[in-house]
């Protein structure tokens, strides 16, 4: 028995050095497994720092494109607005040439039927006169007659004045036939001096008739010059009464971005004077039209009688189609908007006649966009100072 317990003890002693030794290995490789796991985590952590760094980076980069791409935007938007302006301007301009085409066509065909006129009557002048100087050689021939007549009647006065010196016993009777022929004498001369009188009045007729005809060519030349003149005058002094008209409503009305100039036309936002798809004017817009229907009385009233000017009322929409009971299209909604703006400024003491109202419905757009802000623009009342 105490040899199995020495056995025993000596067995136990032995075990423990084998678990010291497992532990420490246990334990290096506890440390190295920290190690590696702290310097993991460092290098992570560093590669995180440089991609954290990196994304805020392009976060940066991204916010500057962004911040560029809203800048081009604006520029593109401000040079479609630029472009769609010199659009209108444009198109305004050459309705402006076609205007004054068309009345200098007119005038010009009044000058060529006053022309064609007065050469009618030049033409008829001449035929008379033509005629009377046919006239004249006629008579001319006759007095030619006449004085052959004349001379044959001397011949034979003379032969019976030789009959009568040579025949003492005839005496009374050559006597008197000589009295006769001298008669007969006597009423020639006084029907060739009549002759001769005709005969100058018709050159004094003919001269007043060339002097006339030569009146009236003058007379042609100065009434076209009177009537260029008259069509320049009567141009320039709408034109004037046009730019004192814009310039009292800008007064008026102010810097306001939903009233504005385009070319000759004073334009007027709809949603100023009206309600979406309405063609009711509302308070405000009653009372932007009362100033401006004002300025308008004022200026009529300095406008010359002999001016036949006209205030055209034009109604715009957008493209966006409409259809209700009263409005079964954008023409009927452009045209009662525009015939409620004249009524108003009826009202408020314009001539009718001088006032007129058009509607154009979606189909002369001064922006061509298709956004709102596009909308908007081509919603407009136009108002443009113009003459008959």
């Amino acid at each position: 028995m105490p040899g199995s317990s020495s056995r025993r003890r000596q067995s136990a002693i032995n075990y423990w050095p084998g678990f010291v030794d497992a532990l420490a290995a246990l334990l290096v490789v506890v440390v190295f497994l920290i190690m590696v796991f702290a310097l993991a985590q460092f290098f992570l952590s560093e590669a995180l720092s440089g991609r954290d760094d990196a994304l805020s980076k392009l976060n940066r980069q991204v916010d500057e494109l962004a911040r560029m791409l809203d800048l081009e935007r604006s520029a593109n938007t401000e040079l479609r607005l630029s472009v769609s302006q010199l659009s209108a301007q444009l198109q305004n301009s050459i309705s402006d040439r076609e205007s004054l085409t068309d009345r200098l066509s007119f005038m010009e065909s009044l000058l060529k039927s006053a022309r064609q006129e007065n050469t009618d009557q030049l033409e008829s002048l001449r035929a008379q006169a033509s005629a009377d100087q046919e006239t004249i050689e006629s008579q001319s021939r006759d007095l030619a007659r006449l004085e052959a007549d004349i001379a044959a009647r001397e011949a034979r006065l003379a032969e019976l004045t030789e009959r009568a010196e040579t025949a003492e016993t005839s005496f009374l009777e050559q006597s008197e036939i000589s009295r006769q022929a001298q008669d007969q004498v006597a009423l020639l001369n006084l029907q060739l001096a009549a002759l001769r009188n005709q005969l100058a009045a018709l050159n004094e007729a003919l001269e007043a008739s060339e002097a006339k005809n030569e009146e009236q060519n003058v007379q042609i030349v100065n009434l076209g010059k009177r009537l260029n003149e008259a069509l320049a005058t009567k141009v320039q002094e709408l034109a004037r009464y046009r730019s004192e008209f814009f310039g009292r409503l800008r007064e008026v009305l102010g810097d306001r971005a939903d009233i504005r100039i385009v070319g000759d036309r004073f334009v007027f936002q709809s949603e100023v004077l009206f309600g979406s798809g309405q063609a009711v004017l509302n308070p405000q817009g009653e009372q932007q039209l009362e100033q401006l229907a004002q300025t308008l009385v004022q200026i009529a009233g300095e406008i010359p009688a002999d001016i036949d000017w006209i205030l055209r009322v034009d109604g715009h929409t957008d493209e966006r189609p409409i259809s209700t009971a009263r409005f079964p299209s954008n023409w009927e909604l452009a045209s009662a908007r525009a015939i409620s703006v004249v009524k108003f400024l009826v009202r408020s003491g314009i001539p009718p006649e001088n006032l007129v109202a058009a509607g154009f419905g979606q189909f002369q757009p001064i922006d061509g966009g298709q956004d709102e802000i596009s909308y908007r623009r081509n919603r407009r009342i136009e108002f443009k100072l113009d003459q008959r």
